[in-house]
């Protein structure tokens, strides 16, 4: 807080203006990237209620852990930080506040404050993962806060939260901010996460507009007493009535109305610059860019290669949240994450690799084996100057702390005898040797020449359907989807096309040069480093054979 009650000048762009004046009881922004999000609009509504509701419980929910500690409440925090609202002065976080810091208490006090953010006047502000079982059982909230609320999950939202902010009015029940809530997302590619965009039909045009009208009225009245009184003239009896009134009126319509708003990145671009939009167009996959910073509704292709892929089935989240919550909310660490952040990794066992060789990008995919199912762990990829060798140092950099340093390196006959991406070696070579440099072991299984579009397409999709082959379970694919944006966005646009033998991937593209329109990693290339990776997981079980026949070279 500044000191001596200074008043103290912030920047607020458009829409976080409008958000912030409607208050309405029910927000929704569906916002591009870097609008202010954090800081412009969950900050200020956070702080709003905490203030105003003193002594309330007011959830923060996350899909999961590891997303609030990288990203929901560092921008909040820096914003109260900004605002002279200071940590371990004005709020703690993770303890109880010491006896010394004279905090007020809570209306009621949380059985555990280990993900609790407690505040000075007895606010406490629970964190809410969706990935820690039971983390909002028997809470009661006065507000709730939905941050990326494209990844939550709405069945659990729908049982355990959204009840839990319907409780007692006994402290709160006057303000029309009571049991208020706060949805905000970029624009959702799935159908699963899209359940939020269904409260536009809930927005009433007409109430919003008569919200915006008593908002300017006050503002008019106010300004015109203001004037009176500098004029040294007693304002009449009506203007304080009339102001009176349009204070209850506009607390009554925003006690109902639902606010449903959409956001592109270019609100804020005095603060961003058009530059910044520029290098988003050139360096995001269009479909990203498209949503992700245009906030536009792009619909999904249905008939495509991959096209039993389906994200309730095939996608997951897996984080070691113990391995996050012992990072005590220190949000520097948190920045520079490795494998230790990832739940989904045995590490004590190899990770299964496969690349896609490309002059401009190269692509390293990583996976393990569980049972029947295929894991895919991360994807990585290097554009232009950058290619196998930085690519390989990628990958070693975030498992350094992976305990056993093995590879098992599927490759086709692609990565033999060609060097169109390295220098004076073939791919195979140059990935196993940077391996070796890296002080990791590499075992190379050479599953022989690429395999038919058609027969791939078809044996990949009976796996996406959890079917056999021949008498032999198929592996089921699943999917890290936080650790593998570019290539999920990739294998869901990844089209097919009739040729003269049959229809096969569309890969016409991966040769053109790349355009803002078009660009390199929104492209087929990180795909095949997929199908390669399945293939040899589930024709070469070799991370279960390091002794057997299976394996062609041992390095």
């Amino acid at each position: 807080m500044p000191k001596n009650n200074e008043k103290q000048k912030v920047y607020f762009n458009a829409a976080q203006q409008q958000v912030m004046f409607r208050g309405c009881n029910t927000v929704v922004v569906v916002g591009g990237r870097r609008l202010g999000k954090s800081h412009g609009i969950v900050a200020p509504f956070l702080l709003r209620n905490i203030q105003r509701m003193a002594g309330g419980k007011h959830g923060i929910i996350a899909s999961t852990f590891q997303q609030a500690l990288t990203r929901t409440l560092p921008g909040t925090l820096e914003a109260f930080d900004s605002w002279g609202f200071k940590r371990n002065v004005h709020y703690v976080i993770g303890r109880k506040p010491e006896k010394c810091l004279h905090f007020e208490k809570p209306k009621t006090e949380p059985a555990s404050y280990d993900n609790t953010i407690s505040y000075y006047n007895g606010s406490i502000s629970p964190i809410i993962s969706q990935d820690v079982i039971g983390s909002s059982n028997s809470q009661t909230f006065d507000s709730v806060i939905c941050d990326e609320a494209k990844f939550l999950n709405f069945v659990k939202l729908n049982e355990e939260t959204f009840p839990a902010n319907g409780g007692t009015t006994a402290h709160f029940g006057h303000l029309p901010y009571h049991h208020s809530m706060l949805i905000v997302s970029d624009m959702p590619t799935t159908k699963k996460g899209s359940w939020f965009l269904n409260y536009e039909s809930k927005c009433d045009p007409e109430l919003i507009e008569q919200i915006d009208g008593i908002i300017y009225e006050k503002w008019r009245i106010l300004n015109k007493l203001k004037e009176l009184q500098a004029k040294g003239i007693q304002p009449k009896a009506y203007l304080f009535d009339y102001y009176r009134t349009l204070c209850r009126d506009l607390a009554q319509f925003q006690r109902i109305a639902v606010d449903y708003n959409v956001f592109s990145s270019i609100e804020n671009i005095q603060v961003l610059g058009e530059n910044y939009i520029k290098q988003m167009k050139r360096d995001l996959p269009p479909l990203v860019f498209q949503t992700s910073i245009l906030c536009k509704r792009v619909g999904l292709l249905k008939d495509g290669f991959y096209n039993c892929l389906k994200e309730a089935d095939h996608y997951y989240t897996a984080f070691d949240n113990s391995y996050l919550q012992n990072l005590d909310y220190d949000f520097d660490k948190a920045k520079n994450m490795t494998c230790l952040q990832d739940g989904d990794v045995d590490k004590n066992a190899p990770i299964c690799i496969s690349f896609d060789y490309n002059g401009n990008i190269n692509w390293l995919v990583a996976g393990q084996r569980s049972g029947i199912r295929m894991k895919t762990l991360k994807s990585f990829f290097v554009k232009y100057n950058r290619k196998l060798v930085e690519l390989v140092n990628d990958f070693c950099k975030y498992y350094a702390p992976h305990k056993c340093h093995e590879v098992i390196y599927y490759y086709d006959s692609t990565a033999l005898n060609s060097n169109y991406a390295v220098n004076d070696k073939d791919f195979a070579t140059v990935i196993i040797d940077t391996f070796k440099a890296n002080k990791w072991t590499v075992k190379g299984v050479y599953i022989g020449k690429p395999i038919g579009h058609m027969e791939k397409h078809n044996l990949i999709n009976m796996a996406l359907k959890g079917q056999s082959f021949e008498g032999k379970q198929l592996l089921f694919p699943m999917i890290n989807k936080n650790n593998n944006e570019a290539l999920i966005l990739a294998m869901e646009q990844t089209g097919i096309y009739q040729g003269s033998d049959g229809f096969k991937k569309d890969k016409r593209g991966e040769k053109l040069a790349e355009s803002d329109e078009d660009l390199l990693q929104n492209r087929t290339d990180g795909t095949d480093a997929w199908d390669t990776l399945w293939i040899g997981m589930n024709n070469f079980p070799a991370e279960h054979s390091f002794n057997g026949g299976l394996i062609s070279s041992f390095v």
